[in-house]
């Protein structure tokens, strides 16, 4: 029986051997696998980015155009629905600027060069806007109705700040 065991352990110990050599082959082509995939989701191309920011922006006007009739008095006020849009507008206010990358400047979309010829003008359009919007969701929680209607008004403001500059007119 002792020479059985013994060539038990050698043939086991020649598998063990096969196997952490497939594993540690394994974990590096999967480790190395993972690095290139990282790498290519990293170089997202010009178009996508474009897609993406135009998408934030539409997602930006659903919930930040039905507040203007609230805040110009033609609606009645919905405390639930600005709170709810407030809380989605902290968010998508952020998104589209990651897309303004100098790589999307020959991308057709109605982005005016101005955008990457004076960026601090741009930047600061942008600043403006996060404040605006901060404003407004700060009103939002509040409750005041009358300080709600006016952040909405200068956040719109400032969208328009932003579009008459930096955007073409639509056709």
């Amino acid at each position: 029986p002792g020479a059985r065991v013994a060539g038990y352990r050698r043939q086991l110990s020649w598998v063990g051997s096969s196997m952490r050599s497939k594993l540690c082959t394994t974990s590096l082509v999967l480790a190395l696998g993972a690095e290139c995939a990282c790498n290519a989701l990293a170089q997202v191309k010009p178009e996508v980015l474009v897609d993406q920011r135009i998408a934030a922006m539409r997602l930006q006007g659903k919930y930040l155009f039905p507040l203007v009739p609230m805040a110009q008095g033609k609606v009645p006020y919905d405390a639930a629905m600005v709170a709810r849009n407030a809380g989605y507008l902290d968010v998508l206010i952020r998104l589209a600027w990651d897309g303004f990358d100098p790589s999307t400047q020959s991308v057709k979309s109605r982005s005016l060069p101005e955008i990457y010829a004076e960026p601090a003008k741009f930047k600061a359009a942008q600043e403006t806007m996060f404040a605006e919007t901060n404003k407004f969701v700060a009103a939002a929680k509040s409750g005041n109705e009358a300080t709600t209607k006016v952040a909405i008004g200068d956040m719109v403001k400032a969208c328009n700040g932003c579009h008459d500059t930096f955007r073409q007119k639509a056709p």
